[in-house]
């Protein structure tokens, strides 16, 4: 039974590489055919625990009403997209985002809850040090689009560079990871090699100070919760 349900668990997440849009687009008729199949195998799975569970214990289960709750809402869109796509009407499969839950709740699946409980729990320590990022960010983009924006530079593809605010957040948030580095920075650095100052600085403050920083407290956070979980399961 643990083998069947992680199969079909594997089964209904791989979904999301064959439907559309997708790189290996498979019929609408087969995605659909094998999500039915795997929630039918879910319910049937949850129906076989209810049997064998007193009543008052199995209701009482957050963990059979988020899987009761993802089947519904499953069928629902299923249904849903099915006959907006009878109509050639274009939409987003939404419930795909509840199929994680399937991974989560099931019983099998305790060591999975276990650590998502422990990141669950980290989350509230680490908001004051991704508001502070945030805020870094921000205030960047807010210096970039006072320093580019009126100097009407534009980038290789001729488009206008820095001119729009939420634009150079988003290109500032990517730099972080420097995966569009240095090209971003390339239509300033051309109009006046100084301006390679404004992004050397920003690398140094957000990607090398406040992702070490992140990062040493998402470590300490996950391991405090989850010693003192382990701690608890030795006690019991």
């Amino acid at each position: 039974m643990r083998t069947a349900t992680y199969f079909f668990i594997f089964l209904n997440l791989s979904l999301a590489v064959f439907e559309e849009p997708a790189v290996y687009p498979l019929p609408f008729l087969v995605t659909s055919v094998v999500e039915v199949l795997c929630l039918l195998v879910f319910f049937g799975r949850l129906t076989h625990f209810a049997k064998v569970t007193h009543r008052n214990v199995f209701w009482k289960d957050t963990k059979n009403i988020c899987i009761m709750v993802a089947i519904l809402l499953s069928l629902t869109d299923l249904a849903i997209y099915g006959v907006l796509r009878i109509y050639n009407v274009r939409s987003v499969r939404w419930s795909r985002i509840v199929r994680p839950i399937f991974l989560i709740n099931f019983a099998e699946s305790r060591q999975i809850r276990r650590a998502f409980r422990s990141i669950r729990n980290t989350l509230p320590e680490i908001t004051y040090v991704f508001l502070l990022f945030m805020f870094s960010l921000l205030m960047f983009s807010l210096m970039a689009l006072k320093l580019f924006g009126e100097r009407n530079l534009q980038t290789a593809e001729g488009l206008p560079y820095f001119k729009n605010y939420l634009e150079i957040v988003f290109d500032l948030y990517v730099l972080v990871t420097t995966a569009n580095s240095p090209d971003v920075m390339m239509p300033a650095f051309d109009f006046s090699s100084w301006y390679a100052l404004f992004f050397i600085a920003f690398v140094i403050v957000n990607t090398y100070i406040f992702m070490s920083l992140f990062l040493a407290v998402v470590y300490n956070n996950y391991k405090k919760h989850l010693k003192v979980m382990v701690g608890g399961l030795n006690c019991d």
